[in-house]
């Protein structure tokens, strides 16, 4: 039987180019890949697992927990908590940093994780996924506090996601370009079939939530208007509107295929900065789709070079296709 390469061989391929590298960060993707095939495994069983509908919780935005949130946070600290490979965790679901129990050695790695990005899909068999990114903890750091995990987005050293849909598949940068893996059941490995996944520079798609249209801020609007207007309107040719209600879902398909996905600054949520979540949301995806050759940036600014004041800050992110972020980012400039 021919296996093609598993993403664990690739990893050890990529790390045999540092020659000081230890193999602890191999092991950290490992421990992080185990994780995701624990979810994906209690995703695809659903109510065969009594795993969906609410488990009766808030997290510490003050929304209410899935089950499946509830036990995709708790697969990512189990998997990652005990091998020695990170310092401490943060998660969306819990307000503080996660300090490794004193049984367990401390690594040279910090680690943010959204265990259950869509999760008011799981109840609709929606596209849902799981966000990650990897920090280095600093210097002499063996208990980190948040402001240990306040690095602005250019200063993560892997970032990925996982995609459980029709197809589990797990995409992944170790910040030398972007590569997706599909999870092969016969074998429980994620096998490379995505190689070197690039965002093309122009697109006529584009992904937002239109039910907050009477929030946006001008430039927005001016954008969405032109691409609605299609072959009659400025920009001359027609556009296709997608939306999953998951950013996972639609970030995977901007890197397949070109796009822009917005979750922009409006009224809404001018108070809180943003809908999405900086450090374990809107930076890993900044990061997969800068270095699969797209743009990423709040409408003013770009998203990796912000400076992060706290561990749940939120921002409005615009990413995808260079050109037509581009254009937004014009527009916003312009006022």
């Amino acid at each position: 039987m021919q296996v093609g390469t598993t993403v664990t061989q690739f990893i050890i391929e990529e790390q045999r180019r540092h020659a000081h590298a230890t193999g602890d960060f191999t092991s950290l993707i490992n421990d992080i890949v185990i994780a995701c095939k624990a979810i994906a495994n209690a995703v695809s069983r659903g109510s065969l697992a009594g795993v969906l509908g609410h488990a009766g919780t808030e997290n510490v935005q003050g929304e209410d927990q899935k089950k499946l949130d509830v036990l995709a946070n708790e697969a990512f600290l189990r998997c990652n908590e005990w091998g020695g490979r990170v310092a401490a965790m943060a998660s969306e679901e819990m307000d503080d940093v996660y300090n490794l129990p004193a049984v367990y050695p401390r690594g040279r790695y910090l680690l943010l994780f959204d265990p259950l990005d869509g999760s008011s899909n799981t109840d609709v068999n929606g596209i849902i996924g799981t966000i990650f990114s990897v920090l280095r903890c600093p210097d002499g750091v063996t208990e980190p506090s948040a402001e240990h995990f306040l690095q602005p987005g250019s200063q993560q050293v892997a970032a990925g996601m996982a995609v459980y849909g029709p197809q589990t598949i797990l995409v992944l940068t170790t910040g030398y370009g972007v590569n997706g893996f599909t999870l092969d059941d016969t074998i429980g490995e994620f096998v490379l079939t995505h190689p070197e996944m690039r965002v093309p520079e122009d697109s006529a798609e584009f992904a937002i939530n239109a039910s907050n249209q009477r929030h946006w801020e001008p430039p927005v609007q001016r954008y969405i208007d032109e691409c609605l207007a299609g072959t009659d309107g400025p920009r001359g040719r027609d556009f296709n509107m997608r939306w999953m209600g998951a950013m996972v879902g639609d970030v995977y398909r901007v890197l397949c295929r070109g796009g822009v996905f917005l979750y922009p600054a409006d009224a809404k949520t001018a108070k809180k900065g943003g809908k999405l979540r900086l450090m374990y949301e809107a930076n890993p995806v900044a990061m997969l789709i800068e270095q699969a050759g797209g743009a990423a940036s709040t409408g003013r600014e770009r998203l990796l070079d912000l400076q992060p004041v706290g561990l749940h800050q939120r921002v409005p992110v615009i990413v995808g296709s260079k050109h037509e972020v581009e254009r937004i980012v014009a527009y916003h400039r312009e006022g």
